[in-house]
């Protein structure tokens, strides 16, 4: 069985060959494996994001956050998702706290 990391490399292959429903959902194979796989939730963010499905796309960047509440680039990511859903006021919060975190370490 292919571990989560080649999933995602996978993941990846799909998405860069324009294939984004695959994509999806061989990311969500693995948060079915894994929940807490920030990874995972980073990237569907982005594919969903792709697809239009922002709120969905907002939801899982909002989960990399959940999981990783001290990294300030899970903050910015969240921001940009926010940004290209319209969601000004919420990417303008993701902003402030990625900021009041300091620069990744």
């Amino acid at each position: 069985m292919p571990s989560k990391f080649e999933l995602v490399d996978q993941a990846d292959a799909l998405k860069d060959e324009g294939k984004l429903p695959e994509a999806v959902a061989k990311l969500q194979e693995i948060l079915a494996q894994d929940e807490a796989f920030a990874l995972a939730h980073s990237k569907l963010a982005i594919v969903l994001g792709k697809l239009g499905q922002h709120d969905e796309a907002i939801r899982h960047a909002q989960r990399v956050c959940e999981l990783q509440p001290n990294d300030s680039f899970s903050f910015t990511a969240l921001s940009v998702t926010c940004v290209r859903a319209g969601r000004i006021q919420e990417a303008e919060d993701a902003k402030a706290r990625a900021h009041m975190l300091g620069p990744r370490r």
